[in-house]
Protein backbone atom coordinates (compact mmCIF):
# COMPACT_ATOMS: atom_id res chain seq x y z
CA UNK A 1 0.00 0.00 0.00
CA UNK A 2 1.08 3.53 -1.24
CA UNK A 3 1.26 6.30 1.12
CA UNK A 4 3.23 9.53 1.31
CA UNK A 5 5.64 10.79 3.73
CA UNK A 6 4.00 14.38 4.17
CA UNK A 7 6.22 16.89 2.58
CA UNK A 8 4.55 19.66 0.86
CA UNK A 9 3.96 18.59 -2.81
CA UNK A 10 4.37 21.54 -4.50
CA UNK A 11 7.62 23.99 -4.30
CA UNK A 12 6.65 27.25 -2.62
CA UNK A 13 3.35 27.03 -1.67
CA UNK A 14 2.22 29.50 1.52
CA UNK A 15 1.21 28.31 4.19
CA UNK A 16 -2.50 30.65 3.79
CA UNK A 17 -2.85 28.72 0.43
CA UNK A 18 -2.91 24.91 2.51
CA UNK A 19 -6.74 23.85 2.38
CA UNK A 20 -8.29 21.64 5.10
CA UNK A 21 -11.68 20.99 5.29
CA UNK A 22 -13.02 21.90 8.49
CA UNK A 23 -16.33 23.01 9.93
CA UNK A 24 -16.41 26.39 11.47
CA UNK A 25 -17.53 25.98 15.06
CA UNK A 26 -20.83 28.44 14.75
CA UNK A 27 -22.03 26.57 11.41
CA UNK A 28 -22.34 22.96 13.85
CA UNK A 29 -23.57 25.06 16.40
CA UNK A 30 -26.27 26.62 14.01
CA UNK A 31 -26.89 22.72 12.75
CA UNK A 32 -27.25 21.00 16.00
CA UNK A 33 -29.87 23.98 17.11
CA UNK A 34 -32.37 23.35 13.60
CA UNK A 35 -31.98 19.39 14.31
CA UNK A 36 -33.47 20.03 17.66
CA UNK A 37 -35.72 22.62 16.47
CA UNK A 38 -37.08 20.40 14.09
CA UNK A 39 -37.01 16.88 16.20
CA UNK A 40 -34.44 15.52 13.41
CA UNK A 41 -32.16 12.27 14.33
CA UNK A 42 -28.56 13.06 13.94
CA UNK A 43 -26.11 10.36 12.34
CA UNK A 44 -22.66 10.57 12.83
CA UNK A 45 -20.12 9.15 10.20
CA UNK A 46 -16.53 8.78 9.35
CA UNK A 47 -15.48 10.45 6.43
CA UNK A 48 -11.78 9.27 6.58
CA UNK A 49 -12.24 7.16 3.40
CA UNK A 50 -13.54 10.05 1.88
CA UNK A 51 -10.37 11.12 0.95
CA UNK A 52 -8.94 7.62 -0.70
CA UNK A 53 -9.03 7.56 -4.66
CA UNK A 54 -10.36 10.82 -5.37
CA UNK A 55 -9.14 12.67 -9.00
CA UNK A 56 -6.21 14.39 -8.51
CA UNK A 57 -6.01 17.89 -11.52
CA UNK A 58 -2.25 18.40 -10.84
CA UNK A 59 0.66 15.40 -11.13
CA UNK A 60 1.63 14.18 -8.19
CA UNK A 61 4.40 11.98 -7.83
CA UNK A 62 5.81 9.96 -5.18
CA UNK A 63 9.47 8.15 -4.10
CA UNK A 64 9.16 4.28 -4.54
CA UNK A 65 8.21 2.80 -1.13
CA UNK A 66 11.00 0.82 0.96
CA UNK A 67 10.33 -2.77 -0.12
CA UNK A 68 9.17 -1.57 -3.44
CA UNK A 69 12.30 -0.13 -4.81
CA UNK A 70 13.07 -1.45 -8.66
CA UNK A 71 16.89 -2.00 -8.27
CA UNK A 72 17.59 -1.68 -12.02
CA UNK A 73 15.37 1.41 -11.89
CA UNK A 74 16.46 3.64 -9.02
CA UNK A 75 16.07 6.90 -10.04
CA UNK A 76 12.01 6.13 -11.14
CA UNK A 77 9.40 7.73 -9.28
CA UNK A 78 5.73 6.69 -9.33
CA UNK A 79 2.83 9.68 -10.59
CA UNK A 80 -0.05 9.09 -8.94
CA UNK A 81 -4.09 9.01 -10.62
CA UNK A 82 -5.91 9.27 -7.35
CA UNK A 83 -5.02 10.55 -3.83
CA UNK A 84 -3.67 8.38 -1.34
CA UNK A 85 -4.81 8.80 2.34
CA UNK A 86 -2.28 11.40 3.88
CA UNK A 87 -1.98 13.28 1.04
CA UNK A 88 -1.79 16.79 1.29
CA UNK A 89 -3.87 17.40 -2.15
CA UNK A 90 -6.53 14.42 -0.74
CA UNK A 91 -9.07 17.09 1.11
CA UNK A 92 -8.53 19.81 -1.96
CA UNK A 93 -9.16 16.81 -4.68
CA UNK A 94 -12.36 15.75 -2.66
CA UNK A 95 -13.83 19.15 -1.90
CA UNK A 96 -13.05 19.94 -5.81
CA UNK A 97 -15.18 16.68 -6.87
CA UNK A 98 -18.53 18.11 -4.94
Amino acid sequence: RLVDKGYAQEEGIDFKESFALVARLEAVRIFVAYVAHKSFQIYQMDVKMTFLNGPLKKEVYVAQPNGFVDPDHLEKVYRLRKALYGLKQAPRAWYDEL
